[in-house]
């Protein structure tokens, strides 16, 4: 495997020679697709609050300051592979979208993230979670940036074996975010020392989660471990509280839980649930200022990662673009990202592997008990920092072919 310097040589030679031939914007306009969610259960979570991060990052980074024309364009992929694929097409083919962001739902990153590769473009994805993107499926165009299944499994499924919680039972959402999230947090539990005693998939979306929760009841594990997300893991939640699962001494752990879905829930349902999150508005100035300013735009919601990572990745993207005063060529834009320090208000500082993962802390919470919430938005305990060079997958355990 090449030295990261020698990683980074081979990359900006590449770039040099790619600058010459490619030194333009094309259509001299760089166009921004936000893809993700709009109306359905993960559109609290992205949706129009990551349209409005994107808009941000762009007033902030001051196009016009580079010599630079951006234009965003938002679409509704509305969780369904082929039409995520269908607007993917479009906008290459026609549209002339130059860089696609957000993107919940991991079969539909999945289902895009080929036609990304063969157009020759770039996908970074901040709403979806499957660790696969920088796994077997990874490519020269493709970053993930705030989180993934293998860091949620990392964080909370080791913080809670190590808590005692050694006897786990899966209420799992039946599509490739679910079950990679299923298989990380069980391969994390197995290997800290404890068993899993089954496992149930419910429909992607679901309503009633009563039987699966009841199963999960029945089978005596210490902890429910909820492989889903948005108002799936609402839902779930809502249904097991009304059960009186956790007041009979079973635990919930939400294996992606968004700050959106603490908020619909309130601090009553969600108090005490365990969680991992790679960004939380209430931890720096900046983070605060941004929050507040997203709040009053948003109709008083509060960003999530997903969405703040949005704002973080195309701040780093458009700095790409115009350090190369081009945007045609996107494996060579990403190279150019992988090889460039991040750092923006948001997140700090940080780096890109070769397999594309965003590496960055990671941070361990619990959700406030009402009495404990001081203010509007005050939802989470920090319990512990995951290190950057811990919160994710080793380079070399991914499979990614990029890796050699």
């Amino acid at each position: 495997m090449l030295k990261k310097s020698g990683f980074k040589l081979l990359v900006l030679t590449a770039l040099m020679a790619t600058q010459a031939a490619q030194a333009q914007i094309t259509d001299g306009v760089v166009r921004i697709g936000v893809l993700n969610d709009q109306t359905g259960i993960y559109a609290d979570l992205s949706g129009p609050g990551s349209i409005w991060a994107a808009r941000k990052a762009v007033a902030d980074f001051g196009p016009e300051k580079h010599g630079l024309k951006v234009e965003i364009v938002s679409a509704d992929h509305q969780n369904k592979p082929d039409v995520g694929a269908s607007i993917t097409r479009r906008w290459l083919d026609v549209d002339k979208v130059d860089a696609i962001f957000d993107v919940p739902t991991s079969s539909v990153i999945l289902a895009i993230n080929e036609i990304v590769k063969e157009k020759n473009k770039v996908l970074i994805v901040s709403g979806g979670g499957t660790s696969d993107l920088t796994g077997t499926a990874c490519t020269p165009n493709s970053i993930h940036w705030a989180y993934d299944t293998w860091a949620l499994a990392n964080g909370t499924g080791k913080a809670v074996v190590k808590t005692g919680g050694d006897s786990w039972y899966f209420v799992t959402a039946d599509y490739a975010f679910g079950h990679a999230l299923e298989r990380d947090t069980e391969s994390v539990v197995v290997k800290n020392g404890g068993k899993v005693l089954g496992k149930v998939r419910h429909p992607f979306p679901g309503t009633d989660f009563s039987s699966y929760l009841l199963q999960a009841q029945a089978s005596k594990a210490k902890v429910i471990g909820l492989a889903n997300a948005g108002g799936d893991t609402i839902g779930a939640v809502k249904q097991a509280s009304e059960f009186g699962i956790t007041e009979g001494g079973q635990k919930l752990a939400g294996l992606l839980v968004f700050i959106s879905d603490v908020q619909a829930l309130g601090l009553r349902a969600a108090q005490g649930l365990v969680l991992s999150e790679s960004w939380y508005w209430d931890m720096t100035e900046e983070n605060r200022e941004f929050g507040k300013e997203f709040a009053a735009a948003n109709k008083g919601k509060f960003p999530t990662m997903a969405q703040a990572g949005v704002y973080s990745s195309v701040m780093h993207y458009l700095k790409s673009v115009a350090a190369l005063k081009a945007d045609g060529d996107g494996a060579a834009v990403v190279a150019h990202m992988k090889a460039t320090p991040t750092e923006d208000k948001l997140f700090g500082k940080g780096s890109i592997r070769q397999d594309g993962r965003k590496i960055h802390p990671l941070y361990l919470f619990e959700v406030k008990k009402p009495s404990e919430s001081r203010y509007p938005g005050d939802f989470y305990k920090h319990v512990a920092t995951i290190p950057a060079n811990e919160a994710f997958r080793p380079l070399t355990e991914g499979n990614c072919p990029l890796v050699k």
